[in-house]
């Protein structure tokens, strides 16, 4: 937990510190996204599969909605950066084609970070979280992306496996 709060906080200063050229951001921001893709497809591999149905209680999702949850938000987000619909993926309802899913979708997301320009980092994007710059989603996706993971962790940790600190 403490490490994804330490990313968030670094690669927030990084996007709000937009005085940084776009390759310094876009660079950083990539390295920093996949230290979340490491530690999500970790706590996901290391999810015993009996307890991918796991809720702490039943309004909540379970591991697996979760896990999915992720990958599609991170087509979502980098779809829009793009300002192009989200690519169609298949459906995912077993744990090693959610892994899968998630999977490719912080790659999808590495290929659209890595070639983002001043341009659509400067633009405005319709987002899953509304009308945000290209600055602006990458934080916000960023974010969410953490929130998510340590929600994994915790519910990871609640089944009695302790937590994964990558």
């Amino acid at each position: 937990m403490r490490s994804v709060i330490a990313i968030a906080l670094v690669f927030g200063s990084v996007v709000l510190g937009a005085a940084k050229s776009n390759t310094n951001l876009t660079g950083e921001y990539a390295r920093d996204f996949g230290a979340l893709k490491q530690l999500s497809l970790a706590i996901a591999k290391a999810m015993p599969v009996e307890r991918w149905d796991f809720r702490p209680h039943s309004e909540s999702m379970n591991f697996g909605m979760l896990t999915s949850r992720i990958a599609t938000t991170n087509y979502q987000f980098c779809a829009a950066l793009k300002d192009s619909d989200s690519p169609r993926v298949n459906t995912a309802n077993d744990r090693d084609s959610i892994i899968k899913l998630l999977s490719g979708s912080f790659d999808y997301c590495s290929g659209v970070i890595g070639h983002l320009s001043e341009d659509q980092l400067a633009a405005t994007h319709n987002t899953p979280d509304g009308q945000l710059t290209g600055r602006e989603a990458l934080l916000a996706m960023y974010l969410h992306v953490a929130h998510q993971a340590a929600r994994l962790n915790s519910l990871f940790a609640t089944i009695g496996s302790g937590r994964l600190d990558i």
